[in-house]
């Protein structure tokens, strides 16, 4: 009986332990990808041309890679509006200017001047030299042989009024007619400086190809037809007053019409523009007395240009 209870009695096998088997570590998280610098520069596009920039520091240091697509975006927009800048120190807004070439100045320095390089304009005389900007519609350096590439402006005293209007010179001239278009570009430009450059009044822009202009109606003595040419002549005197005229009022005009952009500062704006592609000028409320719109103190930079004006 033991026996048969032997044998019917169940018998427990205890499992033996699979052999254990290699395992592959799970791979490490990917790491999160750093922000671009450039990616947070948010652009928004003026009503008429140019762009408004936020999301760049002027007063830090900036990365190479923003400074490229500042460079580019200048060419694109003409006109870059970095708002909420507060007050940039002269010698930075020198040093921003060096990323687009070499610092040229020309000017007189007026005693209150914070650096060599940064031309002081105010509407009153013991902070800054008066009247600038109201000589005519303008490029800086037209009398130049090689008219400067940027232009850079920082307003480090806002007044209530005194506006910058800034002209897009391709939709300019896309807006003459055939027969004034053509007028125009048989002239050249004489600059009052002695032995000043000729200049084309009309030419490809050269780094984007866009069409622009060289021209300066408060710096000029003269226009040239077909300068170079078999058939060149200087214009009479009556023919250089009755275009000097023509123009102003077609600038005038094309401002009236909201084609061009009137710029009113706001504390901390600084603008970038390629200078080459708009002509500028200071609106009359910019000479007000600084007892009736306040202190008018405007910093601002050329950069030396590369190309000279050509057909």
């Amino acid at each position: 009986e033991a026996e048969k209870a032997d044998a019917c009695a169940v018998r427990v096998v205890t499992p033996v332990a699979a052999p254990s088997l290699p395992t592959t570590p799970a791979p490490p998280a990917a790491a999160a990808c750093p922000l671009d610098p450039a990616d947070a520069m948010d652009i928004t596009p003026l009503p008429v041309f140019g762009a408004e920039v936020r999301g760049v520091d002027l007063k830090q240091p900036v990365d190479e890679h923003t400074i490229e697509r500042i460079r580019e975006e200048v060419h694109k927009h003409r006109i870059l509006v970095f708002k909420e800048q507060a007050v940039v120190e002269a010698s930075r807004h020198a040093e921003i200017s060096t990323w687009f070439g070499r610092l040229r100045s020309t000017f007189y320095q007026h005693p209150q001047t914070r650096h060599p390089d940064v031309f002081r304009v105010s509407n009153d005389e013991s902070e800054g030299c008066r009247g600038v900007g109201r000589t005519g519609w303008h490029i800086d350096g037209s009398f130049l042989e090689k008219p400067y590439s940027h232009a850079l402006y920082h307003m480090v005293s806002v007044p209530s009024t005194g506006n910058t209007i800034f002209c897009p010179l391709t939709e300019f001239v896309g807006a003459m007619s055939r027969e004034t278009r053509a007028k125009y570009e048989r002239l050249w430009m004489r600059s009052d400086r002695r032995e000043g450059p000729v200049h084309p009044v009309i030419y490809p822009h050269p780094v984007t190809g866009n069409t622009t202009m060289m021209i300066h109606l408060g710096m000029i003595t003269g226009f040239v037809y077909d300068y170079g040419a078999s058939t060149q002549r200087e214009a009479t005197r009556e023919e250089f007053a009755e275009l000097r005229a023509e123009l102003e009022g077609m600038f005038d005009a094309f401002w009236s019409s909201g084609r061009a952009h009137s710029h009113q500062w706001e504390e901390g704006d600084f603008i970038i523009s390629d200078n080459l592609a708009v002509t500028h000028i200071a609106a009359p409320e910019s000479q007000l007395p600084r007892s009736q719109v306040g202190l008018r103190v405007l910093h601002r930079t050329t950069v030396d240009g590369t190309h000279r004006p050509s057909k």
